[in-house]
């Protein structure tokens, strides 16, 4: 079970478990210990009697039970010798059963004159003599252990926070590193909102869970257990009676909890989808408010909610079965006991429809203790329902979790990396075709050699598998046939770190982090310099409006995804970013769509220079980026159509002369 694995991710703290369990241990005995006050209050104290004129009573009527007894016990073991082997069957089986009964009622008088034997001297030596100034001290005593035990009590719930919120904070860190190895697609599949709404909503869950586990359903079982303990000593026999309710209250609590589990994982996943609309609704707030589509996003909301408030009110229904499914059980156990405990005591009889129930005649004391320890059993059977909902939420989202944190990614490290050296040769995509789905191929049959230090540009309509082809080379996917190698080295043969360390990336969707400008720049390549960095901005004419338009300069925020800056400026961030990083292999998807026509010139010159020495893939319409490439790559329909140079392609490629003429003449006639 997935909630078990969180259990055991806890219990690796083994001094804080260990420390709970003792404090829920200590609550536990502390719990009875109070309880047990009625018996010498009812006892001894009500009936005028101190406790040593109560114990030397014990004692005298135990003797005179035990000298009474074992004359009683012998007068029939002669009976018994005297009839012999041929007398009457059935009169033997009667003697030998009363002299059974009664060698047990011995042995109960005897323990019990031990037990009056030892406690005795300390009742002479430390309890006052008078029934007032008794019951002064056993107050007293119960003053002190309900102080003790709610001082255990606060340490309890402590120590049990901290290790429910340790393991949770270990599952995220695992979930996080986990997340972070997975492909690209997985992220298209699942969707940001999902993995937030495990992040948040199902590891809160969890640690209520793990709070519940390991805080009430540890310590108030053991303080039932512990009442069931002293309540066996009183009468072991008359409990087993009373717990003959026990496989009807599992039955039940299993059937609610597997509903309760359920119904949680409903819940869940429509919480899911909230954190999606929400999500959409944010991020799109421009659009929707632009075309006036506030009460549609109302009604989608209002649907997603509803759900959720259907899946929310069937948990409570369920766990509102919780408290009375415990409490009929445990008043139906506490009657039980009641109407036998009654009948034994106003009949003064030690059996019940012939079976034997105690070794000796219950007093009133005793079985007042016992009806009152039965009754202290229902106050952890009345918290233990209340946490029903809690395991089951718990169990629920650590199933969610585990779901997505067992996958494995498709991109896997090599078993036997291939030794590391930094690309001097060429790029090679061999009769690589690639699918998202098998029946829809993205690429087909690509052949392409790519020496080291050349220009290649890609182009074609939308949807051709530009950029598809361009994830290949950081392995953001693997081809699903043929093959791409680097320097002859096929790219599944290397390791991840080493490959993506020497390539630099630039997309059209600029992502920056709500981070510094300096640190968005020095992303990847933390040991930078100052200087570095602010060489690289330089370089892609970004320094001048980070230091005279932005309020802090290399300081200020980016924002949320980068929302302070213009497009323009968030690539020029971006491109700082890879020119910082000295890559081997520069990628620029559509990098220079944002910018103006007077920087795009600006940073052409750069370009011209930092592409030298180094493997560039320009994916572009605009014809200013196109005229650094060595050659030109076109595709259509997942193929390379035609490769060449600019005149060539215009001479000979009919797609080609086609995008020149809708996406190039304007900027011919601008330049």
């Amino acid at each position: 079970m997935n909630f078990g694995r969180v259990v055991r991710m806890a219990i690796r703290y083994k001094l804080t478990f260990a420390a709970s369990i003792f404090s829920a241990l200590v609550v536990a005995v502390f719990w009875v210990a109070n309880i047990g006050t009625i018996y010498p209050v009812v006892e001894v104290i009500f009936e005028g009697q101190s406790m040593q004129q109560w114990i030397d009573l014990k004692i005298e009527e135990n003797q005179t039970a035990i000298a009474t007894k074992s004359a009683e016990a012998t007068e029939l073991r002669e009976q018994l010798t005297a009839l012999g082997d041929g007398g009457d069957r059935q009169q033997r089986k009667n003697l030998q059963s009363e002299v059974a009964n009664l060698e047990t009622e011995l042995t109960s008088a005897s323990a019990t004159l031990r037990g009056c034997k030892i406690a005795k001297p300390y009742i002479d030596d430390y309890l006052p003599g008078s029934p007032f100034q008794t019951l002064l001290v056993i107050t007293g005593l119960l003053v002190v252990g309900t102080l003790i035990k709610d001082v255990f009590l606060v340490f309890n719930g402590v120590l049990v926070a901290r290790m429910a919120q340790l393991a949770t904070f270990d599952l995220r860190k695992l979930f996080y590193r986990r997340t972070l190895r997975m492909d690209l697609a997985a992220f298209t599949e699942d969707g940001t909102a999902d993995l937030m709404s495990r992040f948040t909503n199902d590891m809160s869950q969890v640690a209520s869970g793990l709070e519940s586990l390991f805080g009430r359903l540890v310590r108030e079982p053991l303080k039932m257990f512990a009442c069931l303990a002293a309540a066996a000593f009183i009468c072991w026999r008359l409990l087993l009676l009373t717990m003959i309710i026990t496989p009807i209250a599992v039955f039940s609590i299993r059937w609610l909890a597997k509903m309760l589990k359920r119904a949680n994982r409903r819940a869940m996943e429509e919480m899911a989808l909230i954190y999606a609309t929400l999500e959409e609704t944010f991020r799109s707030i421009k659009i929707v408010k632009a075309f006036t589509n506030e009460r549609r996003e109302r009604a989608q909301f209002h649907e997603d909610n509803k759900r959720y408030y259907h899946k929310a009110m069937r948990i409570a229904r369920y766990n509102s079965l919780s408290h009375p499914l415990t409490e009929v059980m445990g008043i139906a156990a506490i009657s039980l006991a009641m109407t036998a405990g009654a009948w034994l005591i106003l009949s003064q009889e030690t059996h019940l429809f012939g079976i034997r129930m105690s070794d000796a005649p219950l007093s009133r004391g005793a079985m007042l203790t016992f009806f009152v320890l039965m009754a202290g059993m229902a106050d952890p059977l009345r918290k233990m329902s209340s946490i029903f909902s809690n395991l089951q939420a718990g169990s629920a989202a650590a199933d969610r979790i585990f779901s997505r944190l067992d996958r494995r990614p498709q991109i896997r490290e090599p078993i036997r990396p291939a030794p590391f050296h930094r690309h001097n040769r060429d790029l090679t995509f061999e009769n690589v075709g690639f699918a998202y789905y098998t029946d829809k191929p993205v690429l087909e049959e690509v052949n392409l050699k790519i020496a080291f230090g050349e220009t290649i540009a890609i182009v074609g309509p939308n949807g051709c598998g530009k950029s598809t082809l361009a994830n290949l080379i950081p392995r953001f996917a693997d081809p699903t046939s043929g093959v791409v190698k680097l320097d002859g080295v096929p790219l599944g043969d290397m390791r991840l770190r080493n490959l993506r360390g020497q390539i630099g990336l630039v997309t059209q969707e600029t992502m920056l982090f709500d981070d510094t400008i300096f640190n968005n720049i020095r992303y990847g390549a933390y040991n930078a310099s100052r200087e570095q960095v602010i060489e690289a901005a330089k370089q892609a004419h970004a320094h001048r409006f980070i230091e005279n338009e932005l309020p802090n300069g290399y300081e200020s925020s980016a924002g949320a995804l980068g929302n302070r800056l213009s497009g323009g400026q968030r690539q020029r961030i971006a491109l700082a970013r890879a020119i910082l990083r000295d890559p081997a292999i520069l990628i620029l998807d559509e990098a220079t769509s944002q910018i103006d026509l007077e920087s795009e010139q600006a940073i052409q010159q750069v370009l011209e220079k930092f592409t030298r020495d180094r493997t560039t893939i320009l994916i572009t319409h605009r014809l200013s980026v196109l005229s650094l490439a060595d050659r030109i790559v076109v595709m259509e329909g997942g193929r390379i159509l035609d490769v060449g140079s600019h005149d060539e392609l215009l001479a000979r490629c009919t797609l080609y002369r086609r995008l020149y003429q809708i996406h190039f003449e304007d900027l011919k006639q601008t330049a």
